[in-house]
């Protein structure tokens, strides 16, 4: 097999080589069309196990490099592997780069709604998104999604990018492992789920039905909106609605916290 070759020195935070990374904070506001940011060891790692995302270079800070020696080893031949000092990489990246490990994603053709449930199994269970527009919560979603085995997430396209370098990172790189589709609105997502035999559940404060009482069977779907407003009405009505019953005068949690309870609950 062959293995990347030595990490190229960088000493100077203006060089062609890594104007991908420069600014990243701006760059993370504006877009960066077909790239997506990896951070941190343990979310490159998965990526690069995954192989599920190409990725196009590596910057490691130069104190870094000889800890991550087993790591440098694994990663392609083709992919460049960049090192700087610490100086070098904080003032390429725009701010304090604490944890001194950044990759360049290549996001790729991203499937379809259609596509995904086209290759859903018998027994799958999948996530609507609406209006998510946290990258916090996005994460944490992911990170459930990913722990409980979900067979796919699909996103409106009022949510925010799951591929945001927060997002990854707070979902400790299970958005790199958990398959996705994002676009169109959640009444087009929900009708998908329906014409591809699931059943579609929808989670609000007001629901008729407790989450205790709900029977984890065949191909079901759960969907989840903004914290505030929730799911849209017009939604709502035409499903069967769930609840999560709470003490104390709450009627509502974090929408990643209830994710995490609501699959548990139906996790097959």
């Amino acid at each position: 097999m062959h293995v990347s070759a030595a990490p190229i020195f960088i000493d100077n935070s203006s060089d062609p080589r890594i104007e991908a990374y420069r600014d990243i904070r701006e760059r993370d506001l504006k877009g960066r069309g077909g790239r997506f940011v990896i951070e941190g060891e343990v979310v490159l790692r998965t990526a690069l196990q995954l192989g599920r995302f190409a990725i196009e270079s590596i910057l490691i800070a130069e104190n870094r490099t000889e800890p991550l020696a087993d790591l440098v080893a694994k990663v392609p031949a083709g992919i460049p592997v960049y090192s700087a000092s610490r100086s070098v990489l904080d003032d390429i990246a725009g701010f304090p780069m604490h944890r001194g490990i950044l990759a360049m994603g290549l996001r790729g053709e991203g499937g379809t709604a259609e596509r995904l449930l086209a290759t859903a199994p018998e027994n799958a269970l999948f996530v609507g998104l609406s209006a998510i527009a946290n990258h916090d919560n996005m994460g944490g979603i992911f990170r459930n999604a990913a722990a409980f085995g979900l067979d796919g997430v699909l996103i409106d396209g009022t949510s925010c990018d799951p591929l945001y370098r927060k997002a990854i990172r707070v979902s400790a790189g299970a958005v790199l492992m958990t398959p996705f589709a994002q676009g169109g609105d959640i009444g087009t997502l929900c009708d998908a789920l329906l014409a591809a035999g699931f059943e579609v559940l929808a989670t609000s404060p007001a629901g008729k039905e407790r989450l205790a009482d709900i029977e984890p069977v065949g191909r079901q779907a759960v969907l989840f909106g903004a914290e505030g407003p929730g799911l849209p009405e017009h939604v709502l009505r035409r499903l069967r609605t769930i609840r999560i019953d709470m003490r104390g005068g709450f009627d509502s949690l974090n929408v990643a916290t209830t994710s995490g309870i609501v699959l548990h609950h139906l996790a097959r």
